[in-house]
């Protein structure tokens, strides 16, 4: 075990810890919840930064890290999808967890027949979860109805867009191993 793995670990026990708080009957809660998981977000940077400069990338940290990672953005957008309860929220959300859901099944699968490379982080993926991040500390930091709830709901459609864009870019470039009997539409 070591730091960068420590750091991944703390993301997945901050969870219960945001929930808990971000149903709190406090009016601080909004903030503190969104304190937290902007803090799960810096774990996220801070891990890969310590795992690469420190030379510590282990198997088990580079399958925990995107576990980790996908289930804080997945549990945050359920609470604020039931929190917002509108659809406004519900459907960029929606693109987000399924984009995960996706794109997790085609790295494994990938990663099965040996062509993981082909599905690594992109640089669009990186500007996504910037943006996607920004968006729901925003949403958890702020009550709806806030003028920058609303604010923080347009960064999640420009976060969902890049999210669909990016599920198309590892789309195209799996094509040829998901269907080699086809040249494809790509």
């Amino acid at each position: 075990m070591n730091l960068p793995n420590l750091l991944t670990l703390s993301r997945i026990v901050m969870i219960p810890v945001f929930v808990i708080v971000f149903y709190l009957p406090v009016e601080w809660s909004y903030m503190l919840s969104a304190a937290i998981f902007a803090l799960a977000g810096l774990t996220d940077w801070l891990d890969g930064y310590l795992a690469r400069k420190l030379n510590q990338s282990t198997p088990f940290g580079a399958f925990l890290d995107p576990v980790a990672d996908k289930l804080m953005v997945a549990v945050a957008l359920a609470v604020l999808i039931e929190e917002y309860s509108i659809p406004l929220l519900t459907i960029p959300a929606t693109v987000i967890i399924g984009r995960e859901i996706v794109i997790s099944a085609l790295r494994e699968w990938m990663a099965e027949i040996g062509s993981r490379a082909s599905v690594a982080v992109s640089y669009i993926g990186k500007i996504k979860t910037t943006a996607q991040m920004a968006a729901i500390v925003g949403l958890l930091a702020f009550p709806p109805g806030n003028f920058w709830a609303y604010v923080a709901v347009a960064l999640l459609y420009i976060a969902a867009g890049l999210t669909f864009w990016s599920m198309i870019l590892y789309l195209k470039a799996s094509w040829a191993d998901l269907f080699p009997e086809h040249n494809g539409p790509f």
